[in-house]
C-alpha cells in the first residue's frame, strides 16, 4: 500500500471515529437532561414531603398525611 494510500485509510477511520463519537456524545447529552430532570422531580417530591411533615409536626391538619388529597382536594403524588 503506498503513502497516500494509507493517508487515505487513515483518514476514512479517524472520520468514522469522530462521528461515531459525535453520537455517544450525544446520547450522553440525552441521559444527562433526562438524569437531571429526574433529580429536579425527586428533589420537588422531597421539599413537599419535608414541608406536609413540618405542618404536621406544627399541629397544622390543614394536609392529610395519607396521602389520598390536599387541602384542595386534589390528589398528592409522588413520581
Amino acid at each position: 500500500m503506498t503513502m497516500p494510500d494509507r493517508l487515505e485509510a487513515r483518514l476514512a477511520e479517524l472520520r468514522q471515529d469522530l462521528a461515531t463519537g459525535e453520537r455517544r456524545l450525544r446520547d450522553l447529552v440525552t441521559q444527562e437532561t433526562a438524569l437531571r430532570e429526574t433529580l429536579l422531580r425527586i428533589s420537588g417530591a422531597i421539599q413537599i414531603l419535608d414541608e406536609l411533615i413540618a405542618e404536621s409536626a406544627a399541629g397544622d391538619d390543614g394536609a392529610p398525611l395519607n396521602g389520598d388529597a390536599g387541602p384542595s382536594g386534589d390528589v398528592l403524588t409522588v413520581p
